[in-house]
C-alpha cells in the first residue's frame, strides 16, 4: 500500500511539473541552482587529510579548523559561493542567545561587526578571507555523484566533473545530507510521529500562527468541492495532531531589500501565472490585517499567504540535481511572481500596492543573479539517524547530554508544511513556535554516524535529530560551531588513528574550550 501511495504521489508531482514547464521556460530566469559544468581534462585526484563537502558555514569552519590544527584540508562546494544562507540573504541572524556563540562563529560575527542587517556580499567576503588565511583551497562547482567505501570507511568521493577527493576524514556540510546518504548512512525525511521519540510538537500540528485569520473558501467555484481546489492547496486529509508524515517545512528566498531611490523594481518572472495567487486575492477580499515584512536588508515570510512556498519542496531532500533545479526555479517563479502580484495586480488594494512598490531589491547585492539570492532557504533536508537523536526533551532541558560540542538556544521552530482544507476552509498546517527555556548542549554522538555505517564521517548540519528539535538547532551560528567541532574531532581522530566514534571526548572537549567554543550554559548570577 505504501508503494502504491508513493507512486501516486510521484505521478501527481510529474503532472504538476508538466504544468509548470508549460507555464514558462524554467531556464530563462537569471538565478539557477544547477549550472552545467564541463568535464575536467584530465580529471584530478586531490588527496587531503580532511575533506568538507558543502559550502555552508559548517563546511567553512570545519575546513578552517582542520587546517588550524595542522591538517591538510579542502572545501568542496556545489555552487559558486561559500557561506550558504548566511551569505545568501539571511543577515538577520536567528540566535536565541548571543552568549552561546563562541569560537570561529564568534570570530566571523566580530568581523562582520553586528548580527543583523549586514550585506550578504560582506558575509561572503569574510568567509573567503577566513578560508584564505587558513590556506584552505576551495573547489567551486563540484557536485557529488559517487561515494566509494572500503568497509565502513569512505575512501574517496567522485564529482560530476570527474575530479576525485581522497581523505582520511570527511565532513558532510550540505543542507541536504547528500554525502551521508551516498555513504549508506541511515537518515529520515519529514516529520516523525510524536510517539517515535515521546515528543509533543512533532508530526502534524494545527496552530494559529502564520495562518489565515479570516475564513477563505478553497474551491475553484466557491462552495463547490467538486470544482477542485485553488492552486497552492493540497487535497491531503488533515490527519490527527502528532501523526508523522514525509512533509517538509516550507522553503523560501530571503530577499535583501531597500527603499532607496536606486532600488531595483520587482521583476516579473518568466512563467508568471496570476492564477497561482487567486487564493491570496480571495483572502484580500476579507480585509485581513496584512503583515507584509518589508524592511531594510533581510526580508522573510509573514502571515498566512507569504513567500513560504508551502508544499512545493517535498521532493527536494532526496531529489537529483535536475529535480532540484525544477523545484528551485518553481520557487523563484512563485516568490518573484508573488511580489509582482503584490506590486501590480489590481485585486490588491492600492495602498498595499503603493507600500510594496516603495521597496525593491538592493542594487548592490546578488548582481550576477539579477539581485535575487542564489541560495534557496533549505530549512530542512535529510536528518541522520545515529546512536543518539536530539529530541524535544533536549530542547526543553529535560534531558542533558554529557558530550557537548556546542549549544543551541533558538525556539523550536517549524514553518508550515501543508496547505489543506478543513471544514470547507483553507488552513495552513505545521507551524510551531515554542521557546526553549535556556541554551542546551548538542551531543557529539549526534554529529557522527553509527560505527557500523561509517567510521570517518562527520555530519554537523543534517545531524541526528527529530524534526522538531532540528527546528531549534538549525541556525547558522550553531552550524558554524558544529562545523568547528567536526574539524577539531577530525584532526584528533587522525592523530589517534581512531574512528570518529572512538575520539577521546575529554581531549576533544579540552581543545574546544581552548578555542573558546561554548559547551555549557553558565549564565552570570543575576544582580540582587
Amino acid at each position: 500500500m505504501r508503494v502504491i501511495i508513493r507512486i501516486l504521489g510521484l505521478a501527481v508531482m510529474v503532472c504538476w511539473w508538466a504544468s509548470i514547464v508549460q507555464a514558462g521556460d524554467l531556464t530563462s530566469n537569471p538565478v539557477k541552482y544547477h549550472y552545467p559544468v564541463p568535464q575536467v581534462n584530465p580529471p584530478k585526484v586531490i588527496e587531503v587529510d580532511v575533506c568538507a563537502y558543502g559550502g555552508t558555514p559548517a563546511g567553512v569552519t570545519a575546513a578552517i579548523q582542520a587546517a588550524r590544527m595542522g591538517k591538510s584540508a579542502a572545501l568542496v562546494v556545489f555552487g559558486r559561493h561559500v557561506g550558504g544562507l548566511t551569505s545568501g540573504g539571511l543577515t538577520a541572524t536567528d540566535i536565541g542567545n548571543r552568549k552561546e556563540i563562541g569560537g570561529l562563529a564568534n570570530d566571523f560575527y566580530a568581523r562582520i561587526g553586528k548580527l543583523s542587517g549586514f550585506p550578504p556580499s560582506q558575509a561572503e567576503k569574510v568567509f573567503r578571507d577566513m578560508l584564505q588565511e587558513a590556506k584552505v583551497p576551495v573547489y567551486y562547482e563540484h557536485r557529488l555523484t559517487l561515494v566509494r567505501k572500503d568497509g565502513n570507511r569512505i575512501t574517496e568521493i567522485v564529482m560530476e566533473n570527474g575530479n576525485v577527493f581522497r581523505a582520511k576524514m570527511f565532513v558532510d556540510a550540505t543542507y541536504e545530507g547528500d554525502l551521508l546518504a551516498r555513504a549508506g548512512v541511515t537518515f529520515h525525511v519529514g516529520r516523525e510521529a510524536n510517539e517515535t521519540y515521546k515528543e509533543t510538537l512533532n508530526g502534524k500540528q494545527f496552530h494559529k500562527a502564520h495562518n489565515f485569520i479570516n475564513a477563505v473558501d478553497p474551491y475553484l467555484v466557491e462552495g463547490d468541492p467538486k470544482s477542485g481546489l485553488l492552486k497552492t492547496i493540497w487535497a491531503d486529509p488533515p490527519g490527527k495532531p502528532g501523526d508523522g508524515d514525509r512533509c517538509v517545512q516550507a522553503y523560501n528566498f530571503r530577499m535583501f531589500l531597500t527603499d532607496a531611490p536606486n532600488r531595483v523594481a520587482w521583476p516579473k518572472p518568466v512563467g508568471y501565472d496570476p492564477s497561482r495567487y487567486e487564493l491570496l486575492a480571495r483572502y484580500l477580499k476579507t480585509a485581513p490585517p496584512i503583515p507584509l515584512q518589508l524592511k531594510h536588508g533581510d526580508s522573510n515570510n509573514q502571515g498566512g499567504f507569504s513567500t513560504d512556498h508551502i508544499g512545493a519542496n517535498y521532493s527536494w531532500p532526496e531529489g537529483n540535481y535536475q529535480d532540484r533545479e525544477k523545484i528551485f526555479q518553481d520557487h523563484v517563479i512563485y516568490q518573484q511572481g508573488l511580489m509582482w502580484f503584490w506590486a501590480n495586480d489590481e485585486r490588491v488594494p492600492k495602498d498595499l500596492r503603493d507600500k510594496v512598490n516603495a521597496w525593491g531589491l538592493h542594487p548592490d547585492e546578488f548582481k550576477e543573479t539579477g539581485n535575487w539570492s542564489h541560495q534557496l532557504y533549505i530549512r530542512e533536508g535529510r536528518r541522520m539517524v545515529s546512536d543518539y537523536v536530539m529530541t524535544e526533551d533536549n530542547c526543553t532541558s529535560k534531558t542533558a547530554v554529557e558530550d557537548s560540542v556546542g549549544l543551541a538556544a533558538y525556539q523550536m521552530d517549524s514553518h508550515n508544511c501543508r496547505r489543506i482544507v478543513i471544514d470547507g476552509k483553507v488552513r495552513n498546517e505545521g507551524d510551531v513556535q515554542v521557546a526553549c527555556p535556556k541554551p542546551y548542549p548538542i551531543a557529539y554522538r549526534s554529529i557522527v554516524p553509527r560505527g557500523k555505517e561509517c567510521a570517518n564521517l562527520f555530519v554537523p548540519v543534517c545531524l541526528s535529530s527529530s524534526h522538531i528539535a532540528y527546528g531549534s538547532i538549525r541556525m547558522e551560528p550553531v552550524f558554524m560551531g558544529l562545523g568547528q567541532s567536526s574539524g577539531t574531532a577530525a584532526a584528533l581522530a587522525i592523530d589517534g588513528n581512531v574512528s570518529v566514534q572512538k575520539v577521546d571526548y575529554a581531549k576533544l572537549r579540552a581543545k574546544l574550550v581552548q578555542d573558546k567554543q561554548v559547551l555549557e550554559w553558565n549564565p552570570p548570577p543575576k544582580k540582587p
